[in-house]
């Protein structure tokens, strides 16, 4: 099906990366955004070799790495700070290194420069206000007063998904986890080369996103709710105090409120096929996860990449949809049950998740074939 167009609603990685994959196979694509800024958290992400893999499928890898920090290992520290072991991880595309961290901002970037130059149409500052299955098509009336027809509607809205709130009525609301992270950017040491995790009642890591910086994170028990941007850095700094000294010497550099990114963490699995109709899910608007595997954005990229693919291959965008669920759900599945499993056991309501040997089972996972 290439002669039909198609309506991606959001704007982030997981409708960026689902607007070239359409792209690449001739789809026509339309991509709106409410954010009229089309503006990112400013810290990082680090995304593993499976992802690599993924976007060297949507041939942009070679800007993508350039635009990041490419690694070939991770680092596990003790709560004393003395070195435990450095893990070499798999290459799956070669060339390509195994690992990126990258800033938000940059990918993006990356991924907004290629959905374009690609021939997809991207509207920002736009919502649908009305989508209707007609049967034969989907018609969308949007916020700027426009109406327009579309073969298919791919809600990639992101955890607080207005698709899925108005087509899976049956799907629970996005559930808290119990924990929030914490971000802040950093200069990147000389020597730093990969992802540096610190074991301690405070999980703590440290990832590179390009040649002059990295980013701390951190996960924490706190109560649900907002919390306001003000003292945030002294917050943040607080939360180190049983760290390792490496870690809490960082923290003196913690001082801008503003440059903390503060988010609690929720999930969400769609029970069920992914799809009403014409209109089907991607990414964390089917299947949010929590950060502790790291894979929240790989997944919306493999999303992608299968949804084009099935849509290439089936006349009818609904039977695409059931052979896009049948090979995602099961892997999405299980990245979010076992991440949550490793955030319930890290808060005493589950049993404590071995986490070299959780990242051993998972990396076999994913290293599979989508």
């Amino acid at each position: 099906m290439t002669d039909k167009r198609a309506l991606i609603i959001g704007g982030g990685i997981g409708g960026l990366t689902a607007a070239v994959a359409l792209r690449q196979r001739g789809v026509p694509v339309l991509v709106i955004e409410r954010d009229p800024q089309w503006s990112v958290e400013g810290v990082g992400i680090t995304q593993q070799s499976n992802v690599v893999r993924a976007v060297a499928e949507l041939g942009i890898v070679a800007d993508y790495v350039d635009a990041g920090f490419g690694y070939a290992a991770v680092e596990a520290y003790a709560p004393d700070g003395a070195l435990v072991a450095r893990v070499p991880s798999p290459q799956l595309a070669p060339p390509w290194p195994p690992n990126i961290g990258i800033a938000r901002p940059a990918l993006n970037r990356v991924l907004g420069e290629a959905a374009r130059s690609r021939g997809a149409e991207v509207r920002l500052g736009v919502t649908a206000e009305r989508i209707a299955d007609e049967g034969d098509q989907v018609r969308v009336r949007f916020s700027d007063g426009a109406e327009e027809c579309f073969a298919f509607v791919v809600g990639a809205d992101g955890l607080g998904s207005q698709v899925r709130r108005q087509f899976f009525l049956e799907a629970p609301p996005p559930r808290y986890a119990g924990q929030v992270v914490w971000r802040y950017n950093l200069p990147r040491p000389a020597d730093m080369d990969c992802l540096r995790t610190y074991n301690g009642p405070t999980g703590v890591g440290l990832a590179p996103m390009n040649e002059q910086t990295m980013y701390m994170f951190l996960v924490t028990v706190e109560p649900e709710g907002k919390v306001a941007q003000e003292g945030l850095a002294a917050a943040m700094r607080s939360r180190l105090a049983n760290c390792a000294p490496a870690i809490r010497a960082l923290g003196d550099q913690i001082t801008d409120d503003a440059g903390v990114v503060y988010r609690p963490l929720h999930t969400v699995l769609v029970e069920g096929t992914w799809h009403r109709g014409r209109v089907v899910l991607l990414g964390d608007a089917a299947h949010a996860t929590t950060p502790h595997l790291g894979q929240g954005a790989g997944m919306a990229i493999e999303d992608s990449l299968v949804l084009a693919e099935e849509v290439a291959r089936h006349a009818d965008p609904r039977d695409a949809f059931a052979a896009y669920h049948a090979r995602r759900a099961p892997r999405c599945g299980y990245i979010v049950e076992n991440s949550l499993a490793i955030c319930r056991g890290q808060q005493g309501l589950g049993e404590p998740v071995d986490m070299g040997r959780a990242a051993a089972e998972m990396f076999q996972v994913v290293a599979q074939p989508l």
